[in-house]
């Protein structure tokens, strides 16, 4: 048969069509990757984007409101080598850093060698957040970021070849990404200051920082001294400081007020890992006008990561009470660091 030159056009037309259609087809065929494909929390989350992405379905749901939260520790990070990013920061603070450790009080380092020495991680209150707050007290917004910043450069201890900021779980690295290639906006909501898990993510993540929510506490100016910010005046030549006092921990129903105030839209797909995400995980998905997800990771791992059973177990028994998707560590992922990385 005879190539006319419009034959040719339609033909190259049709191909071009189908390897866009085959493009279109691959991110969600070959999405998770690290993730086991017998994980049901996998097949949940790809059929779910696939169906809330097509305007053809009933379930499609707008760009500007695919908004997805994550918590931080032991849901996108490491928290059990020894404890939370945050606290093993302020054990560097208190133990190790020469401009401060000599101011330290004996209840600052009680609780740091606690911490270090015995895996002893202080009870949630507002006694721990006050005493967290106050040792950073005066540092520039600066200082602090460039602290943070040359700790995440320090080995990781419990494991071989990762530094303290690298220790993001990769499969969960793979759902924001996917996320993200699928026109969702990610938030972060983290029991950490907010300034401490903006650079710890972005490095890993990209994450803008007005898309970091956080604990947080005072910033006052250098000169303010205790007037109060109604009654002072920033001026040129002005500096922002530390203030060291807590105003919210940003855990439980807190989560809550701080999505309402900060994002001013329900989350529709919602990631944690303890019961403290709990109001944050059920906020997303009671009572939402779009259908929505919520999953809960289990630290069941107990080789390639510092699990913990009763907790996974209890996890396991709130996700079939609350109507959660549970993620196991253990049984979903391929790799939770990658090859490079070994427990010690």
């Amino acid at each position: 048969m005879k190539l006319t030159f419009k034959r040719i056009i339609l033909i190259n037309l049709a191909a071009f069509v189908f390897l866009c259609s085959s493009c279109s087809k691959s991110p969600a065929k070959n999405a998770l990757s690290l993730w086991n494909d017998t994980a049901p929390a996998k097949k949940a989350l790809i059929e779910y984007v696939k169906n809330v992405t097509n305007k053809k379905s009933p379930d499609f749901i707008p760009v500007e409101d695919r908004i997805a939260i994550f918590d931080l520790d032991g849901t996108l990070i490491l928290e059990t080598d020894p404890t939370y990013f945050d606290q093993q920061l302020f054990d560097h603070r208190v133990l190790d850093d020469p401009s401060y450790k000599d101011k330290a009080t004996a209840a600052q380092k009680e609780v740091a060698h606690n911490s270090r020495d015995l895996h002893k991680f202080p009870e949630l209150s507002a006694a721990r957040e006050k005493m967290v707050a106050e040792v950073y007290a005066g540092m520039s917004l600066e200082e602090f970021d460039s602290f943070i910043r040359d700790f995440m450069q320090t080995e990781q201890p419990g494991f071989t070849g990762m530094k303290r900021g690298e220790t993001f779980y990769k499969p969960m690295v793979e759902v924001v990404n996917f996320l993200i290639a699928n026109n969702f906006t990610v938030y972060v909501s983290s029991g950490s200051d907010r300034l401490l898990v903006r650079p710890l993510v972005f490095e890993k993540l990209h994450l803008p920082a007005n898309q970091i929510i956080g604990s947080d506490t005072t910033i006052v100016c250098v000169n303010q001294g205790d007037k109060d910010g109604l009654s002072y005046t920033f001026k040129d030549g002005d500096n922002l400081i530390l203030g060291g006092n807590s105003i919210v921990k940003n855990l439980q129903m807190n989560k809550v007020v701080t999505i309402v105030r900060e994002i001013g839209k329900k989350p529709v797909l919602a990631f944690g890992n303890s019961g403290t995400d709990a109001s944050m995980l059920n906020y997303s998905i009671c009572g939402n006008k779009y259908k929505s997800l919520a999953f809960m990771l289990m630290c069941d791992d107990l080789e390639r990561e510092y699990g913990n059973m009763a907790k996974a177990d209890k996890m396991k028994k709130a996700s079939e009470e609350n109507n959660w998707i549970p993620v196991s560590m253990r049984d979903d992922w391929k790799t939770i660091y990658g090859d490079g990385v070994k427990r010690k």
